[in-house]
C-alpha cells in the first residue's frame, strides 16, 4: 500500500483551520479521522493488484542501436476499475541514458473484466541478451489518496545482435566476386583457376583460354571459361581473451572483430564457400558449424550476440588444438587475433607451423588509428615522445606481421572502420590465386 501526494496535502490543509479555530486534540482527531476514513474507503475500492492477470508478447531480438518493442497485456478479473500507474523494469543498458523513466513508466485504466495493453519500447545500447525484471502495479482508488501496490514476475528476453555496420561494404565486393567468375557485361575472362565450361568464341576473348581439343571435335572455336574455387571450407577464429577486451575508440577490439567476421562470411557464402565460427580464450565460448548458406548468417549473429571479451590470456595451444578438431579438412582459418608482441610470440608463433602446415592461415588485427596520429604529431616534449612512443609501436606491429608472413600467414591489419573491407579484400585475392 502506498499514501499518495494528495493524501499528505489534505492532511497539510487540514491543519491549518485546526491549528488557528481549534488548537486541541479534539480538531486533530476530526481532520485525521476524517482523512484515515476517506484513505481505507479509498483502498478497498481500489482494483487488487495480485489479482491481475499480466502477458507480453513483441520482439524477440533487435539490432544494437535499433529499437525494440515489447508489448505487456493486463487483463483485470475484478469488478473494479484498475487506475494504475505501472513500470516495466529492465536492466539499465535496456535504453539511452536518461530516457528510461519516460519509456518504463505507463498510466492506465482498465474497466473490470477487461483488458489493456501498454507498449515498452527499448534501445539497447549494448548487444547479449536482456531479461525483464518486475513490473509494479500501483492500483489507485477513485479519490487518489491511497494505493495498493504489488510486482508481477513477467519473464521475456530480448537478444541484442551486432549492428553489422560493414554491410554497406558487401555490394561493392559481391561486384568483384562476379568479376572472378567471369560474370559481367563486360568480356572478360574470369579470374578464378577451377575449370567450368566450354562456350563459344567471341571477339576479345583470351586466346589462350581456346580449348584446341575441343575445337577439332567441332565447327566452331571453343573457349574454356573459369571460376573461382566454391564448396572450400573457412573457419573464422575469434579471440575472447583479455586482449579483445581493449577498446579502440568507443568499443572493445572484439567488436570491430565480429563486424569483419560477419562481411566475410556474408560474402563467403554468396560465393559458395563453407562457413564456420569459433569463439575461443581457455574454453570454447561459441561454435557454429555446418550451416547452410541461408542460415549461416543469422547462426553466426545469433552465436556472437552474447560474446563478452574474458579477462584471461588465451590458451594457444588450446586454440590450436580446437582449430584442427573443428577443421579436419584443409580450411582457410581466420585468425581475428591481436599482433602485440607478447601474445603472438609467446603463444602463437610457438603452435603456428601446426596450422600452417594443414590450413591457409590469415591473421586480422585491430589497429588503433589514435597511434597513427600520435606518430605524426610535433610540437611541444610531451607531443614529441608520444610520437616516438607511437612509432616504436609501429614498428613492433610490421615487426611481428613480418614473422608471421614468414611463417606463410596473410596479415591483415587496419583501423576498426577498415579491417572488415580489408578482410573481405585479402579473402578474395586468395580466392583469385587458387590458394584456399
Amino acid at each position: 500500500m502506498a499514501v499518495t501526494g494528495r493524501a499528505a496535502l489534505l492532511a497539510a490543509l487540514g491543519s491549518i483551520p485546526v491549528g488557528v479555530l481549534a488548537p486541541s486534540w479534539t480538531g486533530v482527531l476530526t481532520v485525521n479521522g476524517s482523512l484515515a476514513l476517506a484513505c481505507a474507503c479509498d483502498y478497498a475500492l481500489a482494483a487488487p493488484v495480485r489479482r491481475l492477470l499480466l502477458t507480453r508478447s513483441g520482439d524477440t531480438s533487435t539490432r544494437l542501436g535499433d529499437t525494440a518493442d515489447v508489448t505487456l497485456t493486463i487483463t483485470n478479473p475484478s469488478r473494479r476499475p484498475l487506475r494504475a500507474a505501472l513500470r516495466d523494469a529492465w536492466p539499465p543498458s535496456s535504453w539511452q541514458r536518461g530516457t528510461e523513466t519516460g519509456a518504463s513508466r505507463h498510466r492506465l485504466t482498465v474497466p473490470p473484466g477487461e483488458r489493456r495493453r501498454v507498449t515498452t519500447r527499448l534501445r539497447p545500447t549494448r548487444r547479449g541478451d536482456r531479461h525483464a525484471d518486475r513490473v509494479t502495479i500501483r492500483s489507485y482508488g477513485p479519490l487518489g489518496l491511497f494505493a495498493r501496490q504489488g510486482a508481477h514476475e513477467v519473464p521475456w528476453t530480448v537478444r541484442v545482435l551486432p549492428p553489422f555496420t560493414s554491410r554497406k561494404h558487401l555490394p561493392s565486393r559481391l561486384a568483384r566476386l562476379r568479376e572472378l567468375d567471369g560474370r559481367t557485361s563486360v568480356l572478360t575472362r574470369g579470374e578464378g583457376t577451377e575449370f567450368d565450361s566450354l562456350r563459344e568464341y567471341v571477339p576479345g576473348d583470351d586466346t589462350r583460354s581456346i580449348d584446341w581439343r575441343a575445337t577439332a571435335r567441332q565447327s566452331a572455336v571453343a573457349v574454356r571459361t573459369w571460376r573461382p574455387e566454391r564448396d572450400r571450407h573457412i573457419l573464422l577464429v575469434l579471440d575472447t581473451g583479455r586482449t579483445s577486451a581493449g577498446r579502440v575508440g568507443d568499443a572493445p577490439r572484439l567488436d570491430a572483430s565480429m563486424d569483419a567476421a560477419l562481411l566475410l562470411a556474408a560474402l563467403a557464402s554468396r560465393a559458395g564457400d563453407r562457413v564456420a565460427l569459433l569463439a575461443y580464450d581457455r574454453r570454447v565460448r561459441a561454435l557454429v558449424q555446418g550451416r547452410s548458406a541461408g542460415d549461416v548468417l543469422p547462426s553466426l549473429v545469433n552465436a556472437m550476440a552474447t560474446l563478452e571479451p574474458e579477462l584471461v590470456e588465451t590458451d594457444a595451444r588450446g586454440l590450436t588444438a580446437t582449430v584442427l578438431r573443428s577443421a579436419p579438412r584443409r580450411s582457410l582459418v581466420v585468425l581475428l587475433t591481436t599482433l602485440d608482441a607478447a601474445p603472438v610470440e609467446q603463444g602463437l608463433l610457438p603452435v603456428l607451423p601446426q596450422l600452417t602446415q594443414r590450413h591457409t592461415v590469415l591473421v586480422a588485427s585491430v589497429a588503433d588509428p589514435r597511434i597513427a596520429l600520435m606518430a605524426g604529431a610535433r610540437g611541444g616534449t610531451e607531443t614529441v615522445y608520444e610520437a616516438a612512443a607511437a612509432a616504436q609501436a609501429q614498428s613492433e606491429r610490421r615487426r611481428i606481421a613480418e614473422q608471421l608472413r614468414r611463417h606463410g600467414v596473410t596479415v591483415v591489419d587496419a583501423t576498426p572502420e577498415g579491417l572488415a573491407p580489408a578482410l573481405a579484400d585479402a579473402y578474395l585475392a586468395l580466392k583469385a590465386a587458387g590458394r584456399l
